[in-house]
């Protein structure tokens, strides 16, 4: 059985592989797992009649399981572990945070117009304490699970938008944290879900860089 799968287009390349981070964390936990989907490519400022239809709120990604399309890409990774157990990608508990403020953290740091509001310091204290965590070489040891397929796209983002917008990259003193994000880019599941170019990524931030 294939998964219809619907993510976000690149920006004015309707027939490339979008920037969305939650859409590549669905096709990373496709690919790891080896599920077979077809894949829906939408243009978010011009989005088709069908998928409006079938998704009013008119988001990505959503993913066709037994006839009824469904939304958010927690609730999709959740069935997605359940109807394909193997291999398990289940984070413990104990691991499920870890990481989970740095996206946030990042977000403000770059639409952040003074450089003195601390935005810059509560990014590098959430990237300090995730480099303290990393013994790995992923989050929960050994095996890479859902926190890492959920955060690998977030850190693409942080990389390429604060390189480009900002000048800015991670220290290179949280070397956990480079080998860390090494090792993720370099799998073969992140190569083929992963924006076609850089300028992909950017030009999805412009706006919200520079409304």
């Amino acid at each position: 059985m294939v998964l219809e799968v619907v993510v976000k287009a690149a920006f004015g390349a309707p027939h490339l592989l979008g920037d969305c981070p939650f859409s590549q964390r669905v096709l990373l936990t496709l690919e790891e797992k080896k599920v077979p989907y077809k894949l829906h490519l939408i243009n978010l400022s011009d989005k088709p009649q069908w998928f409006t239809e079938v998704n009013p709120e008119g988001k990505v990604p959503v993913v066709k399981f037994d006839d009824k399309w469904v939304a958010d890409s927690d609730v999709i990774v959740g069935i997605i572990e359940e109807k394909y157990p193997e291999p398990s990608l289940k984070t413990p508990a104990e691991f499920s945070s870890v990481g989970s403020k740095i996206f946030g953290s990042f977000v403000t740091f770059l639409k952040s117009k003074d450089p003195n509001d601390g935005s810059e310091q509560a990014l590098l204290t959430e990237l300090k304490a995730f480099d303290e965590h990393l013994k790995g070489p992923y989050i929960a040891g050994e095996k890479v699970t859902a926190a890492d397929l959920s955060l690998a796209p977030k850190l693409y983002h942080l990389k390429v938008a604060l390189g480009h917008f900002k000048k800015w990259t991670v220290p290179a003193d949280l070397t956990h944290y480079h080998k860390y994000t090494e090792l993720l880019f370099s799998r073969e599941s992140f190569a083929k879900t992963a924006p076609a170019e850089e300028k992909y990524v950017i030009a999805g931030w412009e706006p919200k860089v520079n409304p």
